[in-house]
């Protein structure tokens, strides 16, 4: 994983494909999230950066690709190094991304999970990576449309925000 400046991390994602050679690597990317928003009284669809400041690369070339990363300007450091290699994210890490970021195009960005809310305000999760998911999510805010939901990640507790839609109740 790659720290990266907050805002570029596109930039660094297109560094690493014209300096790194592309059979060190299976793929560099920056999880994204749906959100809804809303504008002018209407709500939208929106794209956000799920983690700012980072880019993942997926490796089995760990001692090449920290040659090649070296070349790349723009990042700040690389995470996770020791004695100039990368540790790998914990499994439970790894299986918590590919768990919130699965869908059907591949996108590495994570879907709005749908709720409902029910007439004595019960808000029940009915689809989405918010599914199974219960016991860390720690506030869902029906006003913003997000869910916020502490997460074991980079050894530490993290509260990251992912988007809700509401199904049944009229808004």
């Amino acid at each position: 994983m790659l720290q990266v400046t907050t805002g570029t991390e596109n930039r660094v994602e297109e560094q690493v494909r014209t300096v790194v050679e592309n059979t060190l690597y299976d793929s560099c990317f920056h999880p994204m999230r749906r959100v809804k928003k809303k504008f002018r009284g209407e709500w939208k669809e929106v794209h956000e950066k799920l983690l700012p400041g980072y880019v993942f690369i997926t490796s089995d070339h760990i001692k090449d690709l920290y040659q090649e990363l070296r070349h790349v300007p723009a990042f700040t450091k690389l995470l996770g190094k020791d004695s100039e290699l990368f540790i790998p994210l914990p499994d439970h890490e790894v299986e918590w991304l590919e768990q919130i970021m699965d869908s059907p195009d591949r996108s590495m960005e994570v879907q709005l999970s749908q709720v409902s809310v029910s007439e004595d305000d019960v808000i029940t999760i009915l689809s989405g990576p918010l599914k199974n998911m219960e016991g860390c999510i720690r506030k869902i805010d029906l006003h913003r449309r997000i869910a916020k939901v502490e997460v074991d990640f980079m050894n530490r507790k993290t509260v990251i925000h992912l988007g809700i839609e509401m199904v049944g109740k009229m808004e």
